[in-house]
């Protein structure tokens, strides 16, 4: 029996096999750069107004500022300007990098 193949498949995407998890390795190692709130996210100045930001999961990164716990992925929205990681504990956004300096955080 052969199953008919969806039209946006295309030849090519049919065989792929199915990845297994890939190990970390040094060119897996992001460099985290500790990034000025102010610059990050817009209207920190306004103590009375409560700020609704959005994280989009726990990154497997440690907070190298309080090594606390991990990192939360903050991706541009409303209130924050550039994509970035969070640390609920300390609350310091870092910029996330590869070692040959390509943005980890870009889609």
């Amino acid at each position: 029996m052969t199953l008919p193949v969806p039209e946006t498949m295309s030849p090519t995407q049919q065989h792929i096999p199915p990845t297994s998890r890939r190990h970390s390795g040094a060119q897996d190692h992001l460099v985290l750069s500790e990034l000025n709130p102010r610059v990050v996210v817009d209207h920190l100045d306004d103590e009375g107004q409560p700020l609704h930001i959005l994280t989009f999961g726990t990154v497997r990164e440690i907070c190298p500022k309080c090594k606390s716990g991990h990192l939360k992925l903050v991706l541009r929205q409303s209130a924050v300007r550039i994509a970035h990681l969070f640390c609920a504990g300390c609350t310091s956004c870092f910029d996330a990098h590869y070692p040959n300096g390509t943005s980890a955080l870009t889609i």
